[in-house]
């Protein structure tokens, strides 16, 4: 989906007129369409990943050594409501 915001973006066409020939492949809403801030959200992810490659690589290797090491965190644990306190 990115490739082909990306290539038609280039091509001089705003984020509103291809998010209509866009299909979600998987999860919930497959099959459908993304919302047009979805689009944008996957366009920011993409330029920041671009702007910044070796801190993907960093991070990638950080949580490679950490699966590798059996040191991953658990899930985070409810905080209580103030409200109850």
């Amino acid at each position: 989906m990115l490739h082909t915001v990306l290539r038609r973006r280039a091509l001089g066409e705003s984020v509103e007129q291809i998010q209509p020939d866009l299909f979600l492949p998987a999860g919930e809403r497959k099959g459908q369409n993304p919302s047009v801030a979805g689009v944008y959200r996957a366009l920011a992810e993409h330029a920041k990943r671009e702007a910044y490659p070796e801190a993907v690589e960093a991070a990638h290797a950080d949580f490679a050594a950490l699966q590798a090491a059996g040191e991953l965190p658990g899930p985070r644990l409810a905080l209580p409501d103030r409200a109850s306190l």
